[in-house]
């Protein structure tokens, strides 16, 4: 089940619902065109999965992040 957000901490997957997309912060592409984690967490956009898994968010229907984690399905 996910939850709202805005923290980074003791998570490594966090989704933004606004684009329904997945990011593992220990792959995170930080460049100007990245993943953009803190951006979507400051607009109220961010979710934590519990539990912090990638099939989690799979479950969810959140699809992967194509810079952080890559085989995105769009």
């Amino acid at each position: 089940m996910s939850s709202p957000t805005k923290s980074r901490e003791n998570k490594r997957f966090l989704g933004n619902r606004n684009k329904m997309e997945v990011h593992d912060q220990t792959k995170e592409d930080r460049s100007q065109g990245g993943c953009q984690i803190d951006e979507f967490l400051m607009s109220g956009h961010g979710v934590e999965f519990v539990p912090d898994t990638l099939e989690q968010a799979h479950f969810e229907n959140y699809d992967n992040c194509a810079k952080c984690i890559g085989n995105s399905r769009r």
